[in-house]
């Protein structure tokens, strides 16, 4: 197994021990007996629901801060009422989350060859989970839509990818790139009409 050396001292000796890569972790949690024990249908729910969270966490958010500021705010006409992003986001999560597992388990789990996929699959995931603090927690709404549009070239990406490991896997990002792209148009659009 691979170790990473931390610093060094004039002497060459190490102030810190080694520590384990990212992968030899991986690696030992997947050696571990708890993840043998695991029924077989855990890791496709686990996946599946873990985009889940940040949405959840987000909802919090979003709960205080739509009846008062995001109402105060200009918005397009072609705007859908605020009832369609919760049902949206929950099935977009959960088709994103499905085609993680699928990618996860043709590539035989978390292991070298899914990092990249994988990666991707998790920067998108934290963009995504990020926009909602950044948007309506701070009130930043063009830090929003750059944060919005670093999201959606990510998921592209990973979609990419993903094409080439299980294309169920990739059709799967399909609706949530198109809902990206109009979530972008629509903060785009928010930002112009309320810039000061």
């Amino acid at each position: 197994m691979r170790r990473v050396q931390i610093a060094t001292n004039k002497e060459g000796g190490s102030f810190l021990s080694t520590v384990p890569s990212p992968i030899e972790i991986v690696l030992q949690l997947e050696d571990a007996p708890a993840m043998e024990a695991l029924p077989s249908w855990a890791p496709a729910v686990g996946l599946t629901l873990l985009p889940h969270a940040g949405g959840i966490l987000g909802a919090r958010i979003t709960k205080k801060e739509i009846p008062v500021w995001y109402q105060s705010l200009k918005k397009p006409s072609w705007q859908p009422p605020n009832w369609v992003f919760a049902p949206v986001w929950g099935t977009l999560y959960s088709t994103m989350g499905y085609g993680s597992y699928l990618v996860w388990k043709e590539l035989g789990g978390f292991n070298e060859k899914s990092m990249v996929p994988l990666g991707l699959y998790a920067g998108q995931l934290a963009l995504n989970w990020s926009w909602t603090p950044i948007f309506f927690g701070k009130h930043r709404i063009g830090w929003g839509l750059v944060t919005l549009l670093l999201t959606t070239g990510t998921a592209a990406a990973t979609t990419t990818v993903w094409y080439h490991v299980n294309k169920t896997a990739a059709y799967l990002m399909y609706p949530y790139l198109a809902w990206l792209t109009f979530a972008s148009v629509l903060n785009y659009h928010i930002w112009k009409a309320n810039r000061r």
